[in-house]
């Protein structure tokens, strides 16, 4: 069964028609957070694309998109960590950035059990951390120790809970992102020859 709502669009506004039934409601969420999740990916492609073409692509998807450079960064990083034939359409490109720094066959697993558990992304993450912890498959690798000062970790706290993460599991993310932008910069340097 097809619906037809006619919802008047523009972009800073959506106006619903009076009556609309809750199966219409419903319907037109799912068409919006389908083109939200999708547009996650599509950035990450484009700036992925970029890279061949622009060595300075984040500078100018900053200006074009009005995004931030971690953001931009963060899309690039997933969508590089998953080939198309991987990408699980019925999972959303949150559920794909909770697995993308796993090895590629936990990836699969895990957004295996996902779609086939219906899990929502927090429930993933949920079952990433249990399972790993069960499992024993913590892996065991340096152990680092920072004497910080305590505002700092409290700002750091901040940051990871507003992304809904675990300290920890935040400082690692956002020092992978840093060395593989670093990484990045410095091929981008060599590629234009500075």
């Amino acid at each position: 069964m097809s619906t037809k709502v006619r919802a008047m669009t523009k972009r800073t506004s959506l106006s619903l028609p009076p009556g609309l039934s809750i199966t219409e409601w419903r319907h037109l969420g799912r068409q919006m957070f389908v083109i939200s999740d999708s547009s996650a990916w599509w950035l990450g492609d484009w700036l992925i694309y970029g890279e061949t073409y622009y060595p300075d692509r984040y500078k100018r998807a900053v200006l074009e998109t009005s995004l931030d450079y971690q953001t931009l960064r963060n899309y690039a990083w997933v969508a590089r960590k998953f080939t198309l034939s991987r990408r699980r359409d019925k999972l959303s490109f949150q559920h794909h950035a909770e697995v993308a720094g796993l090895p590629e066959g936990e990836q699969d697993i895990w957004l295996t059990r996902a779609e086939q558990g219906g899990w929502s992304r927090n429930e993933l993450r949920r079952r990433i951390k249990s399972g790993r912890h069960e499992a024993g498959s913590v892996e065991k690798g340096s152990l680092i120790k920072m004497n910080i000062l305590s505002e700092r970790k409290e700002r750091w706290q901040r940051a990871a809970e507003s992304v809904e993460r675990d300290l920890l599991d935040w400082i690692v993310e956002t020092l992978d992102a840093a060395a593989l932008a670093a990484v990045e910069d410095q091929v981008d340097a060599d590629a234009a020859g500075l």
